[in-house]
């Protein structure tokens, strides 16, 4: 059992506690002998009040500074029945106000009715006159009187300036339109000493007897600001109450008021399940009182749901381990420990009943009050609670509550920490009833203890917090510290802003977050997505990637439950967000891509080339006009381009898979823009009797070595048997121009941005005359160029071409040619010269940034590129089969063909799987250059595991290696 608080304080004051108090009668004394008549009543109280006043004079200098402030009162005090003396102190209030008095009189007032009921209040807790709930409704009694006082006075003031007509102004509240009210513990009529308040304000602009002219909005906020002052503002009077308005609806994005349908409409469809419980304590204190209860009647179903609604369970269990790890929540202690938010304090008394009210109160009407001894009762008669739990959890109410008093009495602060020094620590335990500081420890410590094991025992089911990083609560309008320091334990260096976005997704700010039950599944997530977010490599850029993504959601319930039930998805999400900056741009950009991921094959084997043309085929049957084509097109492209890019990222396929499927996906989607290009320049220009027309991939397009970021190198060819004859449609075009336009209303068709994006880049730089030559090339040209006019740099990059489209017997002859090109004799020196000089030019150009700059550097994939072409022309007219658009396969021939040797064919397919595998995930990852220094861990830990080394350090250690070993065969095989 928990005794209660010693209701005495006679006989705890120790020497020198007597000698202050000494002192300051002696003072009094004197004052009175020099005829101060206050100070004589003062000095002229019985003398069994005297122990009294020496415990309070030696342990609140708050109280102290009353006293001494107004003797004559404190006498009055002293020798008075403390609830009368109160009621009189808040009738006089309230007549001296209605008077006509300035703001400045009105705030004079105010404050000088606070301190004597802080006195009145104070000596009769201290006495033990009044239990802790009398103490309690005391305060909340004065709390009201001062902050109804302070609104009317507003009204009049108002009615007097001509702003608003009030139907009586002797009680201006009445019909005014202004709710006021009161919220927490105010609310329940629970307030401690140096509360704060906690208040909403209202306002209805259709009853509102507002003057002609006056807008309602302005106006009620710039009352609600002065209402502030009047009771805020420190002066030499001091204040009245701390008011705190963040209660709202979303306070940091509405006005200090707020009108009643926009605050209805906001709690129907966004009201979070803090609010619901903030609101069970809700009351109107001002104003107009009975449109007060209307709007709180309204509320009634946003508060009390008719059915246990499962979902919101997990969010009230998901708010209990929010607050779980604040300052002094940890261990149960008692010196320097928060008697509120610490572990076995009162904020888990509160939370106790208000969850279980949360649950039940739907059904259970006796549930719904507003006082939390009340309810604990309430919560005993149906059955919810042990009668022995309720009681317990009563003692300890009481006992928490009157020691809280107690800390805030000493200095009038809204404090609720006990002192961690010795010397204050133990002057507290004499303020608080106590002889010896071990009685304290040892009541004090059995009632936390108490606390905690019913509250624990409450959500005994329920999961951790996950992070293990401390507090993450994100209610309410400001920032919790302590949920700062878990963020920034998380690597996050931005924690302020990344609390205030948290708090705006609660608030349902965005459409993905605007429904009760996506609200609830992310209250659930929030640790362990943090915490995946604090461990993908860059926290802060990974959240505000994040953040963009679901700003894009239209809605969120399905992603943040899949996210709930699958921790690597949500792994894998972060991973994305913090390490592939390309990858959450494209994802940031178009949510829905995320749908590929929710695909149960999504890390099955990838498509190949007829499932992709199933795909692109269902994705463009419905599309009608050509730019819906290019719009589904590029859908389709991005889908299927992230998919391949999270494979990479997860290294769940190999580079040549990725390599494969980045071109594969290319070829179809290239043969399906051309069709529909040729389609649409059909309908607009006829077609080119006896024309045909090929499409040939080069470069990594060609040799199906393709990443997230190549471009598409292609090149053109058509053929026509009259080549002057223009086309047959309504606006003719001759043919060497109709296909010039048609090639580029293909780059147009792969490249342009449209609503939907950028599909490719395309380069054509690789036809016949490069950017000198016509963009389309005739067949007869294509072949005279490469059998004539063709430096070798171009032949070279002729071993990588492949039709990918295009006429059948076209095609076969562009191969042909191809073919018979490649295996010309050459002049081997000639040859090894060009090559060199090439890569020389190459080099000086592009090659200066060091060994990370894997395609351009010495030894990098340049080389082991040019090694193979060079050999392929220097042989392939003796060894054809050496020829491979794909270096890799190439590599492969070359060697099978004794023209490699063994070892050094060996060394350039491992240099080329390490580049490969580095580059596809850089490609995936970053959309320029990468910079190791400022680089994040997490693509640093991905990359090493990319080159099969045990960190980056050894990874960037061995990447020069790699190359000088590259570059020694480059130049003992080339030049």
């Amino acid at each position: 059992m928990i005794d209660p608080l010693p209701n005495s304080l006679i006989a705890t004051t120790d020497a020198a506690g007597r000698a202050t108090a000494e002192s300051f009668l002696v003072d009094i004394e004197t004052s009175a002998a020099d005829g101060d008549a206050e100070a004589g009543r003062f000095a002229d109280a019985p003398k069994q009040h005297r122990p009294l006043m020496e415990a309070i004079l030696a342990g609140s200098p708050f109280l102290r500074s009353l006293i001494q402030r107004d003797p004559g009162f404190a006498a009055s005090a002293l020798a008075s029945e403390p609830g009368a003396l109160l009621d009189q102190l808040c009738s006089a209030l309230a007549e001296e106000i209605a008077a006509p008095v300035s703001e400045s009189e009105a705030k004079a007032l105010l404050r000088q009715a606070r301190r004597k009921a802080a006195l009145v209040i104070a000596l009769a807790d201290l006495s033990g006159r009044w239990t802790v709930q009398e103490v309690t409704a005391g305060l909340t009694r004065f709390a009201d009187a001062a902050l109804g006082a302070a609104v009317d006075w507003l009204l009049r003031d108002a009615h007097g300036r001509g702003q608003i007509v009030l139907s009586d102004p002797a009680t201006p509240g009445t019909g005014s339109g202004l709710i006021v009210l009161a919220m927490g513990k105010y609310g329940a009529g629970e307030l401690n000493y140096s509360s704060d308040i906690d208040i909403i304000i209202f306002y209805d602009p259709a009853t509102a007897p507002l003057a002609e002219g006056i807008e309602a909005a302005s106006f009620f906020v710039k009352l609600t600001k002065r209402l502030v002052q009047l009771l805020q503002d420190i002066t030499a009077e001091g204040y009245v109450f701390r008011v705190d308005l963040r209660l709202r609806p979303d306070p940091r994005a509405t006005s200090a008021a707020i009108a009643v349908e926009a605050a209805a409409l906001y709690y129907e469809h966004m009201g979070q399940n803090w609010e619901r419980a903030a609101m069970i304590k809700a009351r109107p204190a001002a104003g107009d009182l009975a449109a007060g209860e209307d709007f709180l009647q309204r509320l009634v179903p946003f508060i009390w749901r008719k059915y246990l609604d499962f979902a919101a369970i997990l969010d009230v269990q998901s708010m209990k381990r929010q607050i779980q790890a604040v300052k002094g929540h940890g261990t149960v202690a008692v010196r320097g420990h928060n008697i509120k938010l610490g572990r076995g304090g009162i904020r888990e008394i509160e939370f106790f009943v208000q969850t279980q009210q949360l649950i039940a109160g739907g059904r259970n009407p006796s549930l719904r009050g507003r006082r939390t001894l009340e309810m604990l009762q309430a919560l005993t008669t149906g059955g919810w609670i042990a009668a022995e739990t309720a009681e317990d959890m009563t003692r300890a109410y009481l006992y928490l509550r009157a020691v809280e008093h107690r800390i805030q009495m000493v200095a009038d602060e809204q404090s609720h920490t006990l002192p961690a020094n010795s010397p204050a620590f133990e002057a507290f335990t004499r303020f608080s009833g106590y002889d010896d500081p071990s009685g304290f420890t040892a009541d004090l410590e059995r009632v936390l203890k108490t606390v905690e094991r019913h509250y624990s025992a409450l959500f005994e089911q329920a999961p951790g917090l996950g992070s293990g990083a401390g507090s993450l609560v994100f209610t309410g309008g400001e920032d919790d510290p302590e949920t700062l320091k878990a963020l920034q334990s998380l690597g996050f260096t931005k924690a302020p802003e990344i609390a205030a976005t948290i708090r705006g997704w609660h608030f349902g700010r965005y459409q993905a977050t605007r429904s009760a039950r996506a609200r609830e599944r992310l209250t659930e997530i929030m640790p362990s997505l943090l915490e995946a977010l604090g461990h993908s490599g860059d926290p802060d850029a990974a959240f505000i990637a994040f953040d963009r993504f679901i700003a894009g959601l239209p809605a969120g319930v399905q992603l943040f439950s899949l996210l709930w039930s699958n921790p690597k998805l949500l792994d894998l999400l972060a991973d994305i967000m913090g390490t592939a900056p390309r990858l959450a741009a494209l994802l940031s950009g178009r949510p829905r891509i995320l749908d590929a991921v929710l695909d149960p094959g999504f890390f099955g084997p990838l498509p190949e080339a007829g499932e992709l043309d199933s795909l692109v085929d269902a994705a463009l049957a419905s599309a009608v006009r050509y730019e819906e084509i290019l719009d589904r097109a590029r859908a389709v492209g991005q889908e299927q381009m992230f998919r391949i890019g999270v494979r990479v990222l997860a290294d769940t396929v190999s580079v040549t898979e990725a390599g494969q499927a980045y071109a594969a996906l290319a070829d179809v989607l290239a043969r399906r823009l051309l069709a529909a290009s040729l389609d649409d320049f059909i309908t607009r220009h006829g077609r080119v009797e006896g024309s045909r027309l090929a499409l040939i991939a080069m470069g990594k397009w060609g040799g199906r070595e393709m990443t997230a970021s190549s471009d598409l190198d292609m090149i053109l060819v058509y053929e026509t048997e009259a080549a002057l004859h223009p086309s047959d449609g309504p606006g003719p075009l001759p043919p060497a121009q109709y296909f010039t336009r048609l090639s580029q209303r293909l780059i147009a068709a792969l490249s342009a941005p449209t609503a939907e994006g950028v599909l490719y880049d395309v380069d054509m730089r690789l036809r016949p005359s490069g950017n000198a030559g016509p963009v389309a090339t005739h067949i007869d040209r294509f072949e005279s160029y490469h059998q004539g006019d063709a430096w070798t740099w171009e032949r070279m990059a002729l071993t990588r071409a492949r039709v990918v489209a295009g006429d059948e017997e076209l095609q076969r002859r562009i191969e042909t040619i191809i073919d018979r090109t490649l295996r010309e004799p050459r002049d081997q020196t000639t040859l090894r010269e060009d090559v060199v000089g090439m890569r020389q030019r190459l080099f000086a150009e592009f090659g200066k940034q060091g060994p990370w700059d894997l395609k351009h550097a010495r030894g990098g994939i340049i080389d082991i590129e040019f090694i193979a072409q060079f050999l392929q022309l220097a042989h392939a007219r003796e060894q054809p089969q050496i020829l491979a658009q794909n270096t890799h396969d190439a590599l492969s021939a070359l060697q099978a063909a004794e023209l490699l040797a063994p070892d050094d064919a060996h060394r350039l397919l491992a240099a080329d799987r390490f580049f490969q595998r580095l580059t596809q995930l850089l490609r995936v990852c970053v959309a320029g250059k990468f910079v190791p220094d400022q680089a994040p861990a997490g693509l640093k830990r991905l990359l090493a595991r990319a080159g099969d080394a045990p960190d980056f350090r050894a990874l960037d250690a061995e990447l020069p290696e790699v190359e000088a070993g590259v570059r020694e065969i480059f130049e003992r095989v080339v030049g």
